[in-house]
């Protein structure tokens, strides 16, 4: 007989922990075994709580073990379709459903995914907001630390109210020199530029660097026009890293397809969970790309990569912070069992499911606070991007 385990209740935590909100879910099923999600929409976690309460109505006593289903089921049963809302809402069941199906087997995530492929998972950290000189001097730290590959931020990027994007990529591009020379040429260096610039001024960016100082450029521009990217292709032989905002595997179709990138920062938590993440990395692999996941959340999505990590083949870093204090404090206490850095790897858990566990007695005394991002404008008054 087929095991089967019927949904019988699907609960959201959308609370503060630490310096911002965390939007975590919990499926239970009729034989007590549960599992935990997690959805990466940081600043719009209510919306994402109230998509879900519309997929609940109709989820409640479904089999949690049809997880492919399920997702079509979600997707497909609307007219308006997809977008990053819905798609974060499917993220977290569809994780929290993979939890559930490995406990049930006894099994971790990676099995269900077609087995391990790599026993650690390499991972980057970033020197942090505040990128200006002493931005160096943390980078010889993460060295230090085992860490070769290191992600730098811009000049300004830390600006809770201007950005000019002139002003910081001649500063930016001296400082990434100086790393360059200092570091020498195996450690791995990138900056993530937040899609702050427009393709006059990343090219401008891009034309002030030393060759050989950049190993990848992270979202310099909006993605919303695979065009413009191509036209900055035309521009740079430095690789790209794009994909973190995307919802689903047709937002990656044209950069994967037109050969515009060369790493996704795919995010389980916003892409549609593992179930989509698979299907990218697969496509992905036909035209050599390379993924880079998206990790800027709490264990829950650390512990979803590291399984998706671990499945497949064309793979190159995870992202971390170091040293491992996850979204601004010690998480222990709410996270007991999750995973841990080992040096500058995370170790692939053997345990079944996700391996983690979570004290939702503490969660639940945890209370929603506001955040919203930095409205950013630039020195004549106009909006700019975040």
């Amino acid at each position: 007989m087929p095991l089967k385990l019927k949904i019988s209740d699907i609960k959201t935590y959308a609370v503060r922990v630490g310096i911002r909100n965390q939007f975590l879910l919990k499926v239970e099923t009729d034989q007590g075994i549960v599992g935990w999600g997690e959805s990466g929409l940081t600043g719009r976690e209510k919306a994402v709580a109230g998509a879900v309460e519309h997929f609940r109505e109709f989820l409640l006593g479904r089999d949690a073990m049809e997880i492919g289903r399920i997702w079509q089921e979600m997707y497909r049963s609307q007219y308006f379709e997809g977008g990053r809302v819905l798609q974060a809402a499917i993220s977290a069941i569809d994780i929290a459903l993979h939890d559930i199906k490995g406990k049930a087997l006894g099994v971790p995530v990676y099995e269900l995914l077609g087995g391990k492929q790599r026993n650690v998972i390499p991972t980057f950290a970033s020197t942090g907001d505040a990128a200006a000189e002493g931005a160096v001097d943390r980078a010889h730290e993460l060295r230090a630390m085992g860490f070769d590959a290191i992600r730098f931020f811009p000049i300004g990027q830390d600006s809770r109210d201007i950005f000019e994007p002139r002003a910081s990529i001649a500063a930016t591009a001296r400082i990434l020199n100086r790393a360059r020379k200092e570091l020498g040429e195996t450690v791995v260096l990138g900056i993530d530029y937040h899609h702050r610039l427009s393709v006059a001024e990343a090219a401008s960016f891009c034309a002030k660097l030393e060759p050989g100082v950049l190993d990848f450029l992270e979202e310099p521009i909006r993605d919303e026009t695979p065009e413009a990217y191509e036209s900055l292709r035309t521009m740079t032989n430095i690789p790209f890293a794009i994909g973190e905002e995307f919802a689903s595997k047709w937002q990656f179709l044209p950069y994967i397809e037109r050969g515009i990138h060369q790493f996704n920062r795919l995010d389980v938590c916003n892409v549609g969970g593992l179930t989509e993440a698979m299907k990218v990395a697969g496509w992905s692999e036909a035209h050599y790309v390379d993924l880079m996941p998206h990790n800027p959340l709490g264990p829950v999505c650390t512990a979803a990569t590291i399984h998706f990590a671990a499945a497949i083949p064309n793979f190159s870093w995870l992202e971390t912070r170091a040293p491992e204090v996850a979204l601004g404090f010690d998480n222990s206490d709410f996270f007991p069992v999750q995973p841990r850095l080992d040096g500058a790897v995370y170790p692939v858990s053997d345990q079944p499911g996700l391996g983690v566990e979570v004290n939702e007695a503490l969660l639940a005394k945890q209370s929603f606070a506001f955040w919203e991002a930095p409205h950013l404008t630039r020195r004549d008054g106009s909006v700019t991007n975040w």
